[in-house]
């Protein structure tokens, strides 16, 4: 006997990237900020107080959104404070997308996409990207031809990195009928002067998704949050999103990671210097990468290699390195490899070059 209802039962959970307990092992397999945290977060951390517990937090995070407001120049309103940036994209599906409608994405794309589209029993409509890990020119008429009301976008684009500039993502916006959820994840490591945050003046349905787990060093924090038009904004605050889904320590050290600005900005350029010589190492290799913009790369296996993909992954685990391998066929040749520090990218390249050796 199940008491599952029926969509579930024919589902498959989501797969999280392996979280190693040994302290040891180099992990380049899920995207973490290899730098630590701002000091103003860990003394923030140090001050919190048993009364602060013991208490409900404030329901909207406000001192979370006060500063995320005054980072980007925008009113509370346009924001909203989630569990986590998986907590907005499961908030913008149960508020913008009716039972049955479809989702879309471009594929391959975030794996937990088609996760959350099956949790509302809603189909995915996905459109392949063109061979250079591009969007196709009629990317939103296929959208629209299709009904859908939500699509999800991760720019830069996971997993090649590659990303979309304002423009293209406004003209994106401008022809679909549905709601478009722009997925900025990885967007603190992009080169400076992306910024799509304008762009939600002009179009009532664009929503931006950040998260605090990349470029902030928070992933075990769980913190992210929405920026959008109030019209977006103001029913998933209000309606849909759980009651104190941000705690009282995610509000107060996110606010304290939001104002350090010069620590985070310092531990992004590390990553982008250390990304272009990841690169370059690796395309030295054999690898064929597309330009990233994010804090990993990546690479598909030198043709001539007498070990594919997988084997490569495996040998790098047993030598105690982790990267990613996705068996999808579009995927199957390649590993995502995160940028870490110096030593351990340099680890990184040694593992691979005795691997690679004849």
């Amino acid at each position: 006997m199940t008491y599952e209802r029926d969509n579930i039962q024919r589902m498959a959970g989501y797969t999280p990237g392996e979280q190693p307990t040994d302290t040891r092992v180099i992990k380049l397999n899920t995207n973490e900020n290899p730098w630590p945290p701002s000091p103003a977060v860990m003394s923030a951390l140090a001050a919190i107080a048993p009364e602060d517990l013991r208490r409900y937090p404030s329901p909207t995070a406000a001192g979370f959104l006060a500063e995320a407001a005054r980072l980007h120049g925008i009113g509370s309103d346009q924001l909203v404070a989630t569990n986590g940036g998986d907590e907005l994209l499961r908030l913008a599906i149960t508020t913008f997308v009716p039972p049955g409608a479809p989702i879309g994405v471009a594929e391959p794309s975030y794996s937990l996409y088609p996760v959350l589209a099956a949790i509302h029993d809603s189909p995915v409509h996905a459109v392949e990207l063109d061979g250079d890990w591009s969007l196709p020119a009629d990317f939103a008429s296929r959208m629209n031809a299709a009904g859908v009301a939500l699509t999800l976008l991760v720019n830069p684009h996971a997993p090649s990195g590659r990303l979309l500039d304002a423009n293209a993502i406004s003209a994106i916006a401008a022809a679909l009928d549905g709601v478009l959820l722009v997925d900025e994840a990885y967007v603190d490591f992009t080169d400076p002067g992306h910024d799509l945050i304008g762009l939600t003046r002009w179009h009532d349905n664009l929503m931006i998704l950040r998260t605090l787990s990349k470029g902030y060093s928070l992933a075990g924090l769980r913190l992210g949050y929405g920026i959008g038009p109030v019209g977006l904004i103001e029913p998933m605050a209000r309606k849909t999103r759980d009651s104190y889904s941000v705690d009282a320590v995610a509000d107060v050290l996110g606010a304290a990671a939001l104002a350090d600005q010069p620590t985070a900005r310092a531990s992004w350029e590390a990553v982008r210097a250390e990304r272009t010589r990841l690169i370059h190492a690796l395309r030295e290799r054999g690898f064929a990468i597309p330009d990233s913009e994010s804090n990993f790369c990546l690479a598909r296996v030198p043709d001539q290699s007498r070990q594919p993909a997988a084997e490569l992954y495996r040998g790098l685990k047993e030598g105690g390195i982790l990267v990613r391998h996705f068996g999808t066929p579009r995927l199957v040749d390649c590993l995502r490899i995160t940028v870490g520090t110096p030593e351990q990218n340099d680890a990184l390249l040694r593992g691979l070059d005795a691997l690679l050796s004849p």
